[in-house]
């Protein structure tokens, strides 16, 4: 008797097989490399590869795996920079898509560590044990989703808190030549968030490996490693490394703005966090940006810089912003750095980050060699929107002083060419003389806010007036010391109220009764050594 097949049957037989069966589709795209040389690999046959998009090489001489990003998409070819160790890759030596963009490790397991670009950990301290990933680049946050700045971001340094200050999701440029400070100021401003809720994250963009390890123990030398992440792509490391360090930083920047401390999305029920992002400087990763593009074989456009350098910038610099209360009010504030040549703004870099950003600090070459430390240059620095997050009595205290400096400046320039001046201009240049002073900083040595404020209080009151100028910045600092420990409760009031009313006259008395034992004091102490020169 012969058996029958039914259709039904095969059918089920076929499913229940297919059903069985567990294989994963595998979807890269396999090609070989064409051409390699300079940190730049040449790869045909990816027609699926996407701009951005991880590749993986792999060494057929070693072995190793080695990635790269795609940056060119043309008709016949991919071009891509490698990281790691590029000269194991050679022409011929498979190259595979991964089918995602290029992501790096995130997480909280970064704070006090030297990771490079890629996440990884240099400092011989052992892994880092994250479970998050973010994407390199990502779209900044729109209109809607933002607020406007409302918080303070107190760097510790009077002159930039009163005329140039600085807010929570801020994009503030520090500018200026090549030893001048800049790197200084951006150290402070991490040193100075130790206590306020603040991560920071430190890019160091083409700097000696000396350099780097110096800031780290500066940073652990005034427990500020704690919560601060550095981020380093030394000048010893290839051009596309250098590249991505800004996007990298800012990357890990995003994971702690856009999510609260469990590590959930932030909401209005769950606030994100607060982050400071340093790109110690944008002058090198531009360079080394256009080395990129050179040997990428795209159009050089002014000063051999790729047509898209402004929109390279402009991408890593809209990510820093505040947002809005829906998306839990977490900010990212960027200090980015520009070096210029012998102070020329107007160069193609500088004149595109300078509009980029909500303002600039501008340090002065000449300032800083008279002695002015910070050598900012009040004339051309400028906060166009942190004014709105000072504190009333910072407000207050400093709303003529930029005036008054750009005035004594002027003033004491035409001084030079006449010798009779009348009281009102002498007045006015002794008290120019003296507020300069009185701005003056050593580094790492950071002022609260309220400090501040009883500085330039004192100024504006013409007690450092009558002062010599070599005893401007010991008044200061043992006034500060003084006031802290007998008037405490009177300067915190500071930090909320305007100084009007029974606040002002309040800090007038104390100011004065410290100011005639402050010179009683050293008027002994002038004294003393005039009597030992006579009995001698």
């Amino acid at each position: 008797m012969t058996n029958t097949l039914k259709m039904e049957d095969i059918a089920q037989a076929l499913s229940e097989r297919l059903d069985a069966i567990s294989a994963v589709v595998d979807t890269q795209e396999l090609s070989y490399v064409d051409e390699v040389g300079d940190g730049i690999a040449r790869v045909s046959g990816l027609r699926g590869a996407m701009a951005g998009e991880l590749l993986e090489f792999k060494s057929g001489l070693t072995g190793e795996t080695v990635f790269g990003l795609v940056q060119n998409l043309e008709r016949d070819e991919v071009g891509a920079v490698l990281f790691g160790n590029v000269a194991a890759i050679r022409e011929g030596d498979e190259c595979r898509t991964t089918g995602h963009i290029m992501d790096i490790p995130v997480g909280r397991g970064m704070l006090g560590r030297v990771v490079n670009p890629l996440g990884e950990p240099i400092d011989g301290q052992g892994e880092i044990h994250t479970s998050d990933y973010r994407p390199i680049e990502f779209k900044a946050p729109g209109v809607i989703d933002r607020t406007p700045v409302c918080e303070p971001v107190q760097t510790g340094i009077l002159a930039i808190d009163s005329m140039i200050p600085i807010g929570r999701g801020q994009r503030e440029l520090i500018i200026g030549d090549r030893k001048t400070g800049k790197t200084a100021i951006a150290i402070d401003a991490i040193i100075n968030q130790r206590g306020k809720d603040m991560i920071c994250i430190y890019v160091a963009v083409g700097q000696k490996a000396s350099t780097v390890a110096s800031i780290r123990e500066t940073l652990a030398k005034h427990n500020a490693l704690d919560y601060t992440i550095i981020v380093s792509a030394t000048a010893a490391d290839s051009a596309p490394l250098q590249y991505i360090a800004p996007m990298a930083g800012a990357a890990i920047g995003e994971y702690f703005m856009y999510n609260g401390k469990d590590g959930k999305p932030a909401s209005a029920d769950n606030p994100g966090g607060h982050v400071l992002v340093v790109y110690d400087d944008l002058s090198k990763q531009a360079v080394a940006y256009r080395q990129m593009s050179l040997t990428l074989r795209r159009p050089p456009g002014r000063e051999a810089y790729p047509g898209d350098i402004f929109y390279l910038h402009s991408r890593l610099l809209e990510r820093a912003c505040k947002l809005s209360r829906e998306n839990g009010y977490g900010s990212m504030t960027a200090l980015p750095l520009i070096e210029t040549q012998d102070g020329d703004v107007s160069a193609y870099i500088p004149t595109n980050v300078i509009s980029i950003t909500d303002g600039q600090i501008y340090l002065q070459s000449d300032l800083f060699h008279q002695g002015q430390r910070p050598a900012v240059d009040v004339g051309i620095s400028v906060s166009r929107v942190g004014g709105a997050a000072q504190v009333k009595s910072m407000k207050q205290v400093s709303g003529s002083l930029r005036l008054d400096l750009a005035s004594y400046q002027e003033l004491a320039g035409f001084s030079q060419f006449g010798s009779d001046l009348d009281q009102a201009t002498q007045r006015q240049l002794t008290h120019g003389a003296r507020m300069t002073e009185l701005l003056k900083q050593a580094r790492f040595n950071t002022l609260d806010v309220v400090d501040q404020v009883l500085s330039l209080f004192a100024g504006n009151e013409g007690f450092v007036d009558d002062l010599p100028i070599s005893q401007v910045i010991p008044f200061r600092d043992e006034l500060i010391k003084h006031m802290d420990g007998a008037y405490g409760p009177l300067l915190e009031r500071l930090r909320d109220e305007k100084v009007e009313g029974d606040l002002a006259e309040s800090l007038r008395q104390a100011i004065a009764d410290f100011k005639g034992d402050f010179v009683a004091r050293h008027a002994a102490e002038a004294e003393e050594p005039a009597a030992e020169v006579k009995e001698s």
